[in-house]
């Protein structure tokens, strides 16, 4: 056992020493300065270059990050929601105008009524289409499919009488206008078609009743013409080729 015991003094004997551990701390700090891991003492620093005192300052932003201000003023300001509420309904933007109809139906079953101008210098074919299918349908219940017939002479006559009017006035015309007085004013032709579901029109009061009728169209229609137009004075002239127009459905209602 004793020997054991000098073993064990003999094996954690050393020689590192206090002053040892002083002096390998001082070259670890001289080591660390040479290659810049360490920085020198307070004493030995450098004294620090100026900086202005704008960047000392804070600069006060309090906000959060990811999450702007919001203003609970911007949409009740905002113009996009103000142009919103201004825009009209979403048939007169497709140039169907229940009232204009309406208006226009009650001038051509009036041919005393005065013609509004400024409604009637419109495009509106919702009306004129309605008129040109009834008078089919009308047509084709008295036993006469003659659908191509109507719309054929309905694009033809347009296109003479936009040419006619655009020659007679020095305003000028467009064809979606003549096409739209024309329609309209077919409206009287219809009532003959109707009429001739139930009895036969060869004869002399069918004659007669569709004489009526295309007088009335054409009455109609130059009325309208030269009230849009400002063409006073020529509603007779532009009555006769209107009448000539009118006449070709009265013959086909009829025959």
């Amino acid at each position: 056992m004793s020997n054991l015991g000098q073993f064990d003094c003999d094996f954690y004997q050393s020689n590192y020493t206090i002053d040892n551990q002083k002096q390998s701390s001082e070259d670890s700090n001289t080591y660390a300065y040479v290659y810049g891991s360490r920085k020198p003492p307070a004493s030995e620093q450098p004294p620090p270059a100026f900086v202005p005192a704008e960047m000392l300052t804070s600069s006060g932003y309090e906000g959060q990050y990811f999450q702007p201000a919001s203003n609970p003023d911007y949409y009740s300001q905002s113009p996009y929601i103000d142009s919103f509420e201004e825009e009209p309904p979403l048939l007169e933007e497709l140039g169907i105008n229940f009232d204009h109809i309406w208006q226009k139906t009650l001038t051509v079953l009036n041919p005393l009524k005065p013609a509004d101008g400024s409604i009637m210098n419109e495009t509106d074919l919702t009306g004129p289409i309605l008129f040109c299918i009834a008078l089919g349908a009308t047509l084709l219940l008295a036993g006469k499919v003659q659908f191509g017939y109507v719309y054929g002479m309905s694009a033809i006559g347009c296109l003479g009488i936009h040419t006619l009017l655009n020659l007679m006035s020095s305003s000028g015309v467009s064809y979606g206008c003549v096409a739209s007085v024309l329609g309209y004013c077919l409206l009287p032709m219809v009532i003959l078609s109707s009429c001739a579901i139930f009895f036969s029109l060869q004869d002399t009061f069918g004659t007669v009743l569709a004489l009526v009728i295309v007088g009335w169209c054409s009455l109609s229609a130059s009325k309208i013409f030269s009230s849009a137009l400002g063409m006073e004075g020529q509603q007779l002239l532009i009555a006769y080729p209107c009448g000539l127009l009118y006449g070709l459905f009265a013959l086909l209602t009829v025959f």
